[in-house]
């Protein structure tokens, strides 16, 4: 059972870097080069799927994690348990610093009229970005360490 966890924790944790990668490798450039009211009609796209799949996949793999690190004796358990906390990391950065931002963004209604105090959220959010998925690609490196030692 706990290779089975241990596959769908390494899935997970992939799935969660992966993600986060593709963001700041392709999306992030993309839409830095966007005027601001093409910028937050985009953003307001993105967000549609993300918001609500991204936090199960986390929160689930983040779960797994604890359960291995419960199950698992000796080494693993100290990984499993590094990998839960990294993992928990990601989902308080995205919470706390990222879904604010979001929600800046989604309140405008009308992208082609930006209200003249808003500031341009997209520096703020790619550093809260960076840091989340310097976060997740690590808690897959130590989940992919944990699973080869089980």
């Amino acid at each position: 059972m706990t290779e089975v966890l241990g596959a769908a924790a390494l899935v997970g944790s992939g799935v969660t870097a992966g993600v986060l990668f593709a963001v700041a490798l392709s999306v992030l450039p993309a839409l830095f080069a966007m005027e601001t009211g093409t910028y937050v009609y985009a953003h307001q796209l993105l967000g549609r799927n993300w918001d609500p799949t991204m936090p199960v996949i986390v929160l689930s793999s983040t779960l797994l994690d604890v359960a291995l690190a419960v199950a698992v004796p000796g080494t693993g358990r100290v990984l499993f348990a590094t990998a839960a906390v990294l993992l928990l990391a990601v989902s308080g950065v995205s919470h706390l610093c990222n879904v604010p931002i979001n929600r800046r963004v989604k309140a405008i209604t009308d992208p082609a009229v930006i209200p003249t105090d808003w500031q341009d959220p997209r520096p703020l959010w790619r550093r809260f970005h960076y840091l989340r998925t310097a976060l997740a690609v690590l808690a897959l490196a130590v989940n992919a360490t944990a699973v080869t030692t089980m």
